[in-house]
């Protein structure tokens, strides 16, 4: 018998290892598609691309793009980083208002400027959209329309990105041109599945799986906030010329490099470069933009080196359109500082004692619903002194009698006289002493 159950357990116990094996590969999976690790590993790759380009071009490109620039060159990349950011800020007002929320013109000017800033110094290149996200949402009180607002903007420009961009490699010369023209029948016939997807989740209307109506939400009000009659002819003018002065950027800054090549040689090379950008392998959008444009520019003639040149005063240039960001972060950063100073405690006292008071109603109001009908509601716990051990008995004391007032039971009158009669009576008369001769 003995020998029958250990048979038994040894070939049960190879059969419990692939699960824990399988979870362990799952655990190690999820982490690695953690935000977290994603952004670590995309600022790791921008930093290799960056190395290896130094490595081979030197670091003269980037002292010689660095030292090119002037007073009058930073003075143009603000003005064009100006229209490019109050329009991109028009069109994140324009989605937002499309999917039900409110955003000021002014406040979506000076949150865009801030999340530029953020992007160009932080890593990862997309924090600042991040936080501007969050904080839009929270100050909405919605935090998932928020959100969804600025994943809907950034959309919009990346599809006006791709659209001119497939456009202008098709037909100009470029490095690409030709592999653009053989892959262009796959990605037509991808995007003629993708739109047979949306038809087949518009027509199937009957009663679905979660998933499934939760991709139609999304579709839904995709269509509302970008393709709406209110909201698509401002989402597309904000979109083209959001994306003319990204290419007029990449325009000046080649001028500065000194690339001697003319908008129409250099259209294509920008929109490549452009395109690399959306790369999440980048430091602060450093990294995909030069390899890219070292390459592009190779391939066209034009030398790596002087791309490299190119791509690093399109970064400088960008950075510097970005810095009125700084200011706004560090003003507001200032005013809510002295806001906390300058707060009133008498004022957030009884702000406190509410916000406590709605806490501990709605955990009653909870107890009560989960409580089984007909049963007794639980004895309040005796308050402790602090310090004291919660673990031992707890001691009652009855209340002391209080004295008795009411006439009903006082004592009467011929009780008192006879009390006081008796000898040596402790009741005083006449505030005499006492005396055997006094009674």
């Amino acid at each position: 018998m003995s020998t029958l159950t250990g048979e038994t357990a040894e070939a049960e116990a190879p059969a419990a290892e692939p699960p824990a094996a399988g979870g362990g590969v799952r655990r190690v999976l999820g982490r690695l598609g953690s935000p977290a690790v994603r952004t670590r590993l995309g600022t790791l790759g921008g930093v290799v691309i960056l190395a290896v380009l130094f490595w081979r071009l030197g670091t003269g490109a980037f002292v010689d793009g660095v030292r090119r620039i002037d007073a009058t060159t930073l003075a143009a990349a603000l003005g064009i980083g100006l229209v490019t950011t109050v329009l991109s800020a028009w069109r994140w007002a324009l989605v937002a208002r499309g999917i039900g929320i409110r955003l000021p013109f002014g406040a979506a000017v000076a949150d865009y400027y801030r999340a530029l800033f953020l992007n160009a110094a932080l890593p990862g290149g997309v924090l600042g959209d991040v936080h501007r996200a969050v904080r839009h949402g929270q100050d909405a009180g919605d935090l998932g329309r928020g959100v969804r607002a600025v994943v809907l903007e950034r959309t919009a420009g990346q599809l006006a990105l791709f659209a001119a961009g497939g456009a202008v490699l098709l037909t100009m010369p470029s490095p690409v041109r030709d592999q653009m023209r053989a892959a262009a029948p796959l990605a037509g016939l991808g995007l003629v599945g993708a739109c047979a997807v949306v038809l087949a989740l518009r027509m199937n209307r009957a009663e679905a799986g979660r998933r499934a109506r939760a991709v139609r939400g999304m579709l839904g009000e995709a269509r509302q906030a970008l393709f709406s009659r209110t909201t698509a002819p401002g989402v597309l003018v904000s979109s083209v010329v959001v994306l003319a002065g990204y290419v007029a950027m990449f325009v000046l800054a080649a001028d500065v490099a000194g690339a001697g090549a003319s908008v129409a040689e250099l259209l294509p090379l920008a929109l490549l470069a452009l395109l690399a950008m959306s790369l999440p392998l980048n430091v602060g959008g450093w990294g995909p933009r030069e390899g890219v444009a070292a390459w592009a520019f190779g391939a066209a003639g034009l030398g790596a080196g002087r791309g490299l040149t190119v791509a690093v005063v399109y970064g400088v240039l960008s950075l510097a359109a970005s810095l009125p960001g700084a200011v706004v972060l560090v003003a507001r950063w200032y005013v809510a500082t002295r806001n906390r100073r300058t707060a009133d405690p008498a004022q957030l006292v009884p702000q406190a004692r509410r916000t406590e008071e709605a806490r501990l109603t709605e955990a009653a109001r909870l107890t009560e619903a989960a409580r089984p009908a007909g049963e007794p509601l639980p004895r309040p716990p005796v308050p402790t002194a602090a310090g004291a051990d919660r673990q031992g008995p707890v001691v009652r004391i009855p209340a002391q009698p209080s004295e008795v007032r009411s006439e009903k039971y006082a004592p009467k009158e011929s009780a008192r006289l006879a009390r006081s009669s008796l000898p040596f009576s402790a009741v005083p008369s006449e505030g005499r002493p006492m005396t055997p001769e006094s009674v």
